[in-house]
């Protein structure tokens, strides 16, 4: 009788946390294959969603929110100082992760004085972030995969070719 009181009373809190603390998205349906990494992104505080109700798993990501990821990762330290993108509000929402990135050598921006945060993140920005990233951890930003294989690579640009090399090698 005791064990069966435990047992009801467990369930009962974790029922009320999970009525009280999920995060219910209304495009996150329970059969959609990326439910459980959504879950997972949202409870690490990795993502938050575009709204209290919205994911948006179908968007593309731009390039505020994979710095922001980034930002996450780390814990959101505190920083200070100017920013020198122009595009960069001082109370956005990614400002801080913004100015972490570009102090730690992960951005650089799309020019001198231009980081396009609500420009979507492409495929050679990915992964030279996240090479650069890697090399901000001390892990090996060094590995480089042949990428005669992709019938695009003659279409890489040639400030990312290393990053993608890199990305490729380390899948």
């Amino acid at each position: 009788r005791i064990d069966t009181v435990r047992a009801d009373f467990w369930s009962a809190i974790v029922m009320w946390f999970e009525n009280h603390f999920a995060i219910e998205f209304t495009d996150v349906k329970d059969d959609a294959w990326y439910k459980s990494a959504v879950e997972y992104a949202v409870n690490k505080k990795l993502f938050s969603g575009v709204s209290e109700t919205e994911f948006a798993p179908e968007s593309t990501m731009t390039r505020a929110m994979l710095v922001t990821v980034l930002y996450r990762l780390e814990n959101q330290p505190d920083v200070s100082g100017d920013i020198r993108f122009t595009d960069v509000s001082e109370n956005e929402w990614y400002t801080k992760a913004v100015l972490w990135a570009a102090q730690n050598g992960i951005v650089s921006g799309v020019s001198d004085t231009e980081f396009n945060p609500s420009g979507d993140i492409t495929r050679e920005q990915l992964a030279a972030i996240l090479n650069r990233y890697a090399a901000f951890k001390k892990n090996d930003s060094t590995g480089a995969a042949d990428l005669a294989a992709f019938a695009d690579s003659e279409n890489i640009s040639g400030w990312a070719v290393d990053a993608i090399k890199w990305a490729v090698a380390n899948k």
